[in-house]
């Protein structure tokens, strides 16, 4: 599980410096995004704790264990979201028009939004 965390740790590292990089974050821009990133860091740990349980009990669990424990999974993910949204709000109200056309295809999720953004990435 510990390899699995660190794995996820870094992934969580390496998502968060891209999205760095692709929003194009300014330096008066740092202090708010210091907080998205920590937000997004927690979140991560928090998902890890509830992967892990579920990891843990996966030999001896019930299917209603196992149900319960992918519902806490989801749970601590929907929390994330929310938590994500709090902490990206302020930021993406200071950010300059064209940040906030990227960041309307980055978290669009659609595969047709995410293409324009790398287009316009480049």
């Amino acid at each position: 599980m510990m390899k699995a965390d660190a794995t996820r740790t870094a992934n969580v590292e390496k998502h968060i410096q891209a999205l760095h990089t692709t929003l194009k974050i300014t330096a008066a821009e740092e202090a708010q995004w210091a907080n998205v990133a920590q937000t997004m860091r927690g979140s991560a740990i928090e998902l890890d704790k509830a992967i892990d349980k579920r990891e843990a009990n996966i030999g001896s669990a019930t299917a209603v264990d196992d149900l319960k424990a992918y519902g806490d999974i989801a749970q601590a993910h929907v929390d994330s979201v929310k938590r994500l949204a709090a902490a990206f709000s302020p930021l993406y109200s200071a950010m300059s028009d064209d940040q906030k056309k990227v960041a309307d295809g980055v978290f669009a999720q659609r595969p047709h939004a995410n293409k324009k953004v790398a287009k316009a990435m480049n």
